[in-house]
């Protein structure tokens, strides 16, 4: 049966197709350590609970504004304040399902067939697919050093006459880098003098450790906000850890969100009204799980660091945010896809082939697990790929050898 010639292209999303073979491994009864996951452990915010209650017990569970909720979008304009010291309207806010939806809804209104966007590498998994699902050619910009982080030389080489955007993520997935203010300051002049809209995925964009800060890119946009080609989304899923919430937002001049509602209105309508009310409550509420959780995911940074070191052959950028790391495994393989697969299979643990992001030989390692996880799924690995290790080890409750 003969497909789109769109659906026949784009591929699926690595990160979810793992997800679910780790999902049937462990229906089957299989002893999966998950170390590919964005999907930190810790409870939904009480405030998101409690306001979501209130609105269940009305039973008035209506459509919202396409653009969203009047209450989330105070919110939205709040947090923009307080986080980036940015003061924006009503009409410089969408709240859509996810921030995917959203990169997906503004990639959708401001690309149009054959216009060029400029990703850098590593990058992740979804941009080059939500380009080319606008028919538009993205065009990737490979890492130059070990740090992650773009060249602005490289980017000015990588832009003709259709290059349209350029897509930064800082704190970074899958790297865990956070770009230098100095970089940030270069992309939003450059793309300003360029007339080009430049996406911040902040997404992370508080989950960051060693006492960094990320800093706004509003610090160094100086134009009239409703000419500002610069766009900034973010969301619940990984800040608040509200991941099954579905809910993210884009901030933008005001034609670039009237087109995107106008998208948004003939595709989804609406973000549902209950996952919007959980968000004002996580916004608005005690921000205390925020820190809890940027503290967790630190402390599992440092112990997935603290066991990677036992592997003499890796190399590895200390994170300084997210919930990944990058590490080079390319002394034991290159093939990045290859190795993940041996790792699946003959250890059972979830890992995800750096060649996704644009980076071969290295694999993208998740912390946001137990700490558990992290040690004996790290232990797993070494003694899939060390020779010099035992040549059996205890997977659940089965003895595996190495051959």
């Amino acid at each position: 049966m003969p497909l789109s010639h769109l659906a026949e292209e784009i591929c699926d999303p690595p990160t979810l197709k793992l997800s679910q073979k780790a999902r049937d491994l462990k229906a089957q009864g299989e002893a999966v350590i998950h170390l590919g996951s964005g999907e930190p452990l810790n409870k939904t915010p009480q405030s998101a609970i409690d306001h979501c209650r209130k609105l269940l017990e009305t039973g008035e569970i209506r459509y919202s504004p396409t653009e969203g909720a009047p209450t989330l979008i105070q919110a939205i304009i709040g947090y923009t304040e307080k986080n980036y010291a940015k003061t924006v309207d009503k009409q410089n806010v969408i709240v859509c399902n996810g921030a995917k939806h959203a990169l997906y809804t503004l990639i959708m209104t401001i690309i149009n067939p054959d216009e060029e966007v400029i990703i850098p590498a590593p990058y992740w998994v979804s941009y080059p697919e939500l380009v080319k699902m606008a028919y538009g050619q993205p065009v990737i910009v490979p890492c130059t050093n070990d740090q992650f982080f773009p060249n602005m030389t490289d980017i000015s080489a990588a832009v003709t006459s259709k290059t349209r955007a350029i897509i930064i993520n800082s704190p970074n997935n899958p790297s865990g880098a956070i770009f230098p203010d100095a970089l940030i300051k270069e992309l939003v002049d450059f793309c300003a003098k360029n007339d080009l809209y430049l996406i911040m995925d902040d997404i992370y964009h508080k989950l960051a450790f060693d006492n960094q800060t990320p800093v706004s890119c509003y610090s160094f946009s100086n134009g009239n906000p409703e000419t500002s080609k610069l766009v900034v989304i973010n969301g619940v899923s990984k800040l608040y850890g509200m991941t099954g919430f579905r809910i993210g937002w884009a901030v933008a001049n005001h034609r670039v969100i009237a087109g995107m509602s106008t998208i948004a209105a003939q595709t989804v309508s609406c973000a549902s009204i209950l996952t919007q009310t959980a968000a004002v409550g996580a916004l608005t509420g005690d921000q205390a799980p925020v820190e809890s959780l940027r503290l967790t995911l630190q402390n599992n940074r440092d112990i997935m660091l603290r066991e990677l070191k036992q592997l003499a052959n890796v190399k590895v950028r200390v994170p300084k945010g997210t919930f990944y790391c990058l590490p080079d495994f390319s002394a034991y393989e290159k093939d990045s896809v290859k190795l993940s697969e041996y790792l699946l299979e003959k250890a059972l643990v979830v890992t995800i082939p750096g060649k996704e992001f644009g980076i071969e030989g290295h694999l993208r390692l998740s912390y946001c697990g137990s700490e558990q996880d992290i040690i004996e799924g790290v232990a797993r690995i070494k003694w899939a790929l060390d020779t010099q290790s035992p040549d059996t080890i205890q997977i659940g409750n089965r003895t595996v050898r190495r051959k």
